[in-house]
C-alpha cells in the first residue's frame, strides 16, 4: 500500500505520531472510539425516548403492550434504526476488541 508523501505529512502532524503505523494505529483506534460514541448517544437518546431498553422494546412491541401502536411510523421507524444502531455498536466493539 502506497500513501502520498503529502497525506503522510499531514497524517503525522495531525496525530503527532512518530511514524505511519503508529499513525494509521492512532487514527483507527480513534475513529473506532468516535463510531461508538456516536452509536452509544443514538442508543441513550432511543432509551430515554422509550424509557426502556431495545429488547424490552421489543417485548412490547411484539406481546402488543406498548403504549403506542406497534405498526404506527414512529414505531417502526424507531425499531428500525434502533436495530441499526445495535447491530453497529456490536460490530464496532468487536473490532474494537480485535484491534486493543
Amino acid at each position: 500500500m502506497a500513501i502520498s508523501p503529502r497525506f503522510s505529512s499531514l497524517l503525522l502532524e495531525a496525530t503527532r505520531a512518530h511514524d505511519i503505523d503508529e499513525a494509521l494505529s492512532k487514527l483507527f483506534s480513534e475513529y473506532l472510539e468516535l463510531k461508538i460514541a456516536k452509536l452509544e448517544e443514538r442508543r441513550d437518546n432511543l432509551q430515554k425516548k422509550w424509557g426502556m431498553s431495545f429488547e424490552a422494546f421489543c417485548r412490547q412491541v411484539q406481546d402488543n403492550s406498548l403504549p403506542k401502536d406497534p405498526f404506527s411510523y414512529e414505531v417502526e421507524n424507531d425499531y428500525w434504526e434502533w436495530e441499526e444502531v445495535e447491530t453497529l455498536l456490536k460490530h464496532y466493539q468487536g473490532l474494537k476488541n480485535k484491534w486493543m
